[in-house]
């Protein structure tokens, strides 16, 4: 989903904001998935998700949807956004919202009645 540009006064929102590395439209921190630079087994730096926002260090911010994440790719976001020279490996962020869209999808293929079912 592309965001459009809103006027500040009709997107107040209460507690931190932050922006979208993808789409850089600010929005409620608890709207927002931080990600974190880490190391995978071999010590290559990697983006990891921080869902609960308690892992240390420099984070970036990002819509939980593969639009943002499309658009931070292309854009190349986020290796300045977390301050690191080293080329990252997506690959957990990638697997982290394909999680979140399976389970979006098995929520919405029941009907009413399915949902009553269970």
């Amino acid at each position: 989903m592309v965001r459009a540009s809103v006027s500040r006064a009709s997107t107040a929102v209460l507690g931190p904001v932050r922006t979208c590395i993808g789409c850089r439209v600010r929005a409620a921190k608890s709207e927002l998935l931080r990600v974190t630079a880490g190391s995978d087994i071999d010590g290559q730096p990697v983006v990891v998700p921080d869902p609960a926002a308690v892992r240390p260090g420099r984070g970036a911010h990002l819509h939980p949807e593969s639009e943002c994440y499309d658009l931070a790719v292309r854009r190349r976001a986020f290796a300045p956004a977390l301050r690191v020279r080293a080329p990252l490996d997506l690959a957990q962020v990638v697997a982290y919202l394909a999680s979140l869209d399976e389970s979006t999808d098995s929520t919405t293929d029941r009907t009413p009645d399915q949902e009553v079912e269970q």
